[in-house]
């Protein structure tokens, strides 16, 4: 079982929010961009599409291939009572990939990848959002760089990094009833 007790988040990147327009729900989209120091877009591509690697480092597991367009999968976010059935909608192979509300593009760089995460999520929520991806992004960095030390879901450093990027967003920092039981 990996250890937790070793990590511990830097602190918030530099990330957007944008108010689509054209969308009637309150949801904006969130904009984290992280490098991937040594790991090829091929590398970084597989950890987002295959359901066995996203297992590792995602908040939600899915029952099947994010790479292949057109593929509905079962996708279950970690505390959701229940799985939500998500169309892979955009595959550009190692580019681009989209699926529900997520959009992942990866650039290639000097020392690695540069990957960009595009993703709809209701305002009240943004910096929570962003905490979390942050936190999934460094797990992420680790599995690709040979060192997994697993999903990682709430705890100190998401409190924090939530009231840093509350802070970078101009909001008020949102507050959640304590959650017991959540692994």
């Amino acid at each position: 079982m990996p250890d937790h007790a070793q990590y511990t988040p830097g602190p918030a990147y530099e990330a957007q929010i944008r108010k689509d327009t054209d969308r009637k729900d309150n949801k904006w989209t969130l904009i984290l961009v992280r490098e991937l120091r040594r790991h090829t877009p091929e590398k970084v591509w597989q950890a987002l599409t295959d359901p066995a690697h996203v297992r590792e480092w995602a908040p939600f597991v899915v029952d099947g291939n994010l790479g292949a367009l057109g593929a509905t999968v079962k996708l279950t976010w970690v505390g959701a009572p229940g799985a939500i059935d998500t169309t892979v909608t955009r595959v550009e192979f190692p580019r681009v990939l989209e699926y529900g509300d997520i959009r992942w593009e990866l650039e290639a760089i000097d020392e690695g990848t540069r990957l960009t995460l595009w993703a709809s999520i209701d305002r009240r929520f943004i910096s929570m959002g962003a905490a979390g991806w942050h936190i999934a992004l460094d797990v992420l960095d680790h599995l690709l760089g040979g060192t997994p030390i697993g999903r990682i879901v709430g705890g100190e450093g998401w409190q924090r990094l939530n009231a840093e990027y509350a802070e970078q967003f101009g909001i008020e920092t949102p507050k959640l009833p304590p959650r017991t039981g959540q692994k």
